[in-house]
């Protein structure tokens, strides 16, 4: 098993999203992340984005099916691309002494660069590991050629792969 950080986040991994690339694929790999870390005893909080379209308690809210989620795991609710924007994260972490996160889920060019970004300044040790993030093909780029641009762009800048 690869190293771990003191708590798995993932981010938006909702029923809304399933249409994102590769995402079945991607609640399989989290899955398995989610079981080495409750295997170890660590913590596993899930972020869920609140937005038109994604308004709590909705179907499209609800994490996705198939996630290893429990009802004792901690959750944050967001409304901004930053989880830690106007939200009990920081706090959350403070509390419980956790300074290494490992973070995964989706949308790689949004949720999860805003929250690497602002995890990083905040400073905390960040890891990941490769391709555990997702989104949509855009104007721009595939699904695949974004998820590698931006895990260029964080490798050694903003955190670890693993």
């Amino acid at each position: 098993m690869s190293k771990q950080a003191q708590v798995l986040i993932v981010m938006d991994m909702q029923q809304g999203f399933s249409d994102a690339y590769q995402f079945n694929e991607l609640v399989e790999k989290i899955n398995d992340r989610i079981k080495d870390y409750k295997d170890a005893g660590l913590p596993v909080i899930f972020i869920q984005h609140n937005e038109k379209g994604l308004l709590q308690g909705s179907k499209e809210w609800e994490l996705a099916g198939g996630l290893d989620a429990k009802p004792d795991d901690m959750t944050v609710q967001k409304t901004h691309l930053n989880a830690f924007y106007k939200t009990e994260l920081n706090d959350l972490l403070t509390e419980n002494g956790l300074n290494q996160l490992e973070i995964c889920g989706l949308q790689t060019e949004y949720c999860v660069n805003a929250t690497v970004t602002m995890a990083h300044g905040l400073g905390y040790e960040l890891f990941m590991r490769p391709d555990m993030t997702t989104t949509y093909d855009n104007e721009y780029m595939t699904a695949e050629q974004t998820i590698q641009f931006f895990e260029d762009i964080w490798n050694s800048n903003f955190l670890k792969f693993i």
